[in-house]
């Protein structure tokens, strides 16, 4: 595998760009579009939230085909709980780019983040889809990254190259998101693009499955959003022979699609809202991978594990608590609790101050490990996460202002 610079436009006949729409308050980039040169297979993965954003619900309707051409999305406004204005706009928003791309309107799929409960400014998008359209490039991955960005403080991009079916095929993605960030499908607005040709079928089996081992083991801070989405264009250009289903060339595909989600969910943890800390997680010796990963993602989700992380305390006790209301069988008299490469916790007992000094240098970095075993099994997990500062408080108070 070669790791390659940039994102979705690293990707053979992926085209990007972004421009400044004016739905933000500050004249930054807010719309962002992706387009493949001809067409392509097309899969999602969308939130659970039973309160779904307009462009959720036409992209899930449109995704029935199985294939698209291109992809819309802004920032600085959710079109979310906006009724059928919103999905109104969601659909002109589809047809004005498809008039400047010239496509058909059901070849382009659609994104929305930001406030909710807003309409869209639709006479700056109709002024400036148009623009967006003629500023598409093969080197707009970074642009189109930084147009969808909320309260993000970095561009979220990753590619890479293997060998697969005979070819050089390669994944290339962008994402956005640092709060309301919850595993419930794919969590924020995360778009990938390859060149592998493969089936409807497969590259859906394959995105489902990249997404739960990436996105949906990002815990930041308990709250799913209304327009969470995952979506993955697959346009053939790699001309590969035809993946079959469990072989050597289909698993090489997923390890480079996995990759490059786990590298894009990596981001969006070390970037979380006000985050002093970037935690990897894991948790193993449990009954099986489902109790494993239950027992980390409540650890993660614990506001007083996540704040003593903020605090660099190594309290211990509050990571037994959380691993006792996970809903999981334990045995406490096995479990051990480690950070970086400091026990602190062995067969359920705290191995003193001296052991806690030593971990509380570990938390004094801004990235560290902690490595929780129940001592039951082979069951294992892992997710990645941050802690919980008093600039979540301040970013999420003022977010409308």
């Amino acid at each position: 595998m070669h790791i390659l610079t940039g994102g979705i436009t690293a990707v053979p006949g992926i085209r990007a760009a972004g421009i400044a729409a004016g739905i933000k308050k500050t004249d930054v980039l807010d719309l962002a579009l992706i387009v493949s040169e001809c067409d392509a297979v097309a899969a999602g993965v969308f939130t659970t939230n039973q309160v779904p954003a307009a462009p959720v619900l036409l992209d899930q309707r449109r995704l029935r085909r199985g294939k698209s051409r291109a992809i819309l999305a802004n920032s600085g406004n959710a079109n979310a709980c906006t009724g059928r204005r919103g999905y109104r706009d969601a659909v002109e928003m589809a047809a004005l780019t498809a008039r400047a791309l010239g496509l058909s309107p059901e070849d382009v799929l659609i994104g929305s983040t930001g406030v909710i409960g807003k309409p869209l400014p639709m006479e700056r998008l109709r002024a400036a889809i148009p623009a967006l359209a003629a500023r598409l490039h093969s080197d707009g991955g970074e642009d189109a990254a930084r147009a969808i960005m909320t309260t993000d403080t970095t561009v979220k991009m990753s590619a890479a190259r293997a060998t697969i079916g005979g070819r050089p095929v390669t994944v290339g993605g962008i994402a956005k998101g640092s709060g309301m960030i919850h595993p419930d499908m794919a969590t924020m607005l995360a778009y990938v693009a390859t060149d592998a040709k493969l089936s409807r079928t497969q590259l859906q089996k394959a995105l489902r499955r990249a997404t739960n081992q990436s996105f949906n083991r990002l815990p930041v801070d308990g709250d799913t959003s209304t327009n969470d989405m995952a979506i993955c264009l697959a346009n053939g250009l790699a001309g590969n022979r035809p993946l079959s289903p469990g072989g050597p060339d289909a698993r090489r595909f997923q390890g480079l699609l996995d990759h490059v989600c786990r590298e894009l969910a990596k981001m969006i943890a070390w970037d979380g809202e006000g985050a002093t800390k970037y935690v990897e997680l894991v948790v193993k010796g449990a009954r099986t991978e489902s109790d494993a990963l239950k027992v980390a993602q409540t650890i993660a989700n614990s506001n007083l594990v996540k704040t003593a992380w903020f605090g660099q305390d190594a309290n211990w006790g509050r990571i037994m608590a959380a691993i006792g209301r996970a809903g999981v069988r334990i045995n406490q008299e096995r479990i051990g609790i480690t950070y970086g490469n400091v026990p602190v916790v062995r067969r359920g007992l705290g191995l003193g101050p001296s052991a806690e000094d030593h971990a509380g240098v570990i938390l004094k970095q801004r990235e560290f490990g902690l490595t929780v075993d129940l001592g039951l099994g082979t069951g294992k997990a892992q997710v990645w996460t941050m802690d919980l500062s008093m600039d979540y408080i301040k970013i999420n108070a003022s977010y409308r202002s």
